[in-house]
């Protein structure tokens, strides 16, 4: 009788204790081991990411555009991607541009690219461009150095000294202040100009 109480005291314990080790160490064990892990993957890839760019931070570009004006570039934090060293990548990009009138137009957003080759821009993500005069908020806006206007497409809000429009595209010059409206599907678009 005596055997057969330490024999069930034993499978009792060897039950709890395989209860205990079920229930809470071993999931502790996966967790732990998850966690590690994901911080391995994480570190590797970052290191990888760190092999294949560079990173900048306030970083400072000047250039030229339609071949007599400049411009300063600035970003708070930029990346090359080795594949392309000339196309530098940014968060918070700012663009001024230095006009023959003596105006100067800023172009900010959140996220863009700058080819440092052709000094072309490409703004994107809440998108604002403004001088004294004029305000401009669009999703996209591409600045070609070799031509004299920008492009802006994508939820464009013009407000002018005169009124203000929303458009899908537009084209417009800083310069002579003139811009052309388009919309991406061929419709005609109904337009009042006022002076």
């Amino acid at each position: 009788m005596k055997k057969l109480h330490k024999t069930q005291l034993a499978l009792l314990l060897t039950g709890f204790i395989l209860i205990i080790l079920t229930y809470f160490y071993y999931p502790n064990l996966d967790k732990n081991l998850v966690l590690k892990n994901q911080t391995d993957q994480e570190n590797l890839k970052e290191v990888l990411e760190d092999s294949q760019n560079t990173v900048f931070e306030n970083i400072k570009y000047e250039g030229i555009y339609d071949f007599d004006k400049t411009f300063t570039i600035q970003a708070e934090k930029a990346h090359i991607l080795n594949e392309d060293a000339d196309i530098v990548y940014m968060n918070n990009m700012h663009v001024i541009l230095y006009l023959n009138d003596g105006r100067i137009v800023n172009i900010t957003s959140t996220k863009g690219r700058y080819n440092k080759a052709t000094y072309d821009c490409f703004f994107e993500n809440d998108v604002k461009a403004t001088d004294a005069e004029t305000e401009i908020f669009s999703d996209n806006l591409d600045l070609l150095a070799a031509e004299n206007s920008v492009k802006i497409y994508n939820n464009v809000y013009l407000n002018y000294t005169t009124g203000s429009l929303r458009a899908d595209k537009i084209d417009y010059d800083f310069e002579t202040k003139y811009f052309k409206v388009s919309m991406f599907d061929d419709k005609t678009i109904k337009m009042k100009v006022l002076k």
